[in-house]
């Protein structure tokens, strides 16, 4: 009886977790089954949404990799994110470290400055952007999503990466310099390798970020061949009172491929680093 209530005791916490599995896991059921489903199951009204009658179909998957631009907009979604990110990450490590080590005054407000910058919504931004984009000629194309991507990427970035640095003693970085280091070289031979957690978890937000943004996509991008995936499947896809809801899904699910698999081979480094980064600064 006793082994019984023990193993109900480990098993317990878990139980809990399900109406959030379920809860998170939903949209991707959900995603799948209609990406299957025929025309005609997808628009009865009687059919049980959640289950296949009607015969499993790949017409959706066909007619999204054939008959539109899908493999081009995944393709700039990927160069985007990743140079968007690259950037974004670059910047963030030298202003979180400046902020955290080199302290001057009004440093404080400043790295608090930065992250208030991230909570102007984009809505508000792509107006002022648009000048910046067309002053550097970059309209109707993906590097004006490379530059504009990172105006929200960089703040969350840097104050997460600023609470990480913050965690790292001080020691080692004085121990390097006494033995003759510079500054730059204690940040790139002994701060980035031990903050690798860190920036890997700001790396993976910056990503998150960029793959999924669609206002600036729509705003500053008009040539199909130069859309991002997320705009790319909603102006192709949608079209006046007319939803390709079976591609709509497939698109999606496709969409969510990279995004799913990086935060499933990095979630070791994700957690510690967010963890780490959120307890101090």
């Amino acid at each position: 009886m006793r082994g019984f209530i023990r193993k109900l005791q480990s098993i317990l916490p878990y139980l809990f977790l399900i109406p959030f599995l379920i809860f998170a896991l939903f949209p991707f059921y959900w995603m799948l089954m209609t990406s299957f489903k025929t025309d005609q199951e997808i628009y009865d009204v009687s059919a049980n949404p959640f289950f296949i009658k009607m015969g499993i179909t790949l017409k959706h998957y066909m007619f999204l990799l054939t008959k539109t631009g899908f493999k081009v907009w995944f393709r700039n979604s990927l160069v985007i994110s990743i140079l968007a990110t690259a950037l974004s990450i670059s910047l963030s490590v030298l202003a979180a470290y400046s902020l955290t080590r080199l302290r001057f005054r009004g440093s404080g407000l400043l790295g608090i400055g930065i992250f208030i910058t991230y909570l102007i919504p984009p809505t508000l931004l792509f107006i002022p952007l648009s000048e910046v984009v067309a002053f550097f000629k970059l309209i109707d194309s993906i590097f004006a999503l490379v530059l504009t991507y990172p105006t929200f990427a960089i703040p969350f970035s840097t104050w997460l990466l600023m609470g990480y640095f913050s965690s790292i003693p001080r020691a080692i970085e004085e121990a390097a310099m006494v033995d003759g280091a510079t500054r730059w070289q204690v940040l790139t031979r002994v701060v980035i390798p031990v903050a690798i957690p860190g920036i890997i978890t700001a790396t993976l937000f910056s990503f998150t970020l960029s793959w999924g943004h669609m206002l600036y996509g729509f705003a500053f991008v008009s040539s199909s061949t130069q859309k991002p995936l997320t705009a790319g499947v909603v102006v192709e896809l949608i079209r006046g009172d007319v939803f390709y809801w079976g591609s709509l899904m497939a698109g999606a699910l496709l969409g969510s491929i990279p995004i799913v698999a990086c935060y499933t081979i990095l979630t070791e480094f994700y957690i510690s680093g967010l963890t780490k980064g959120a307890v101090k600064y």
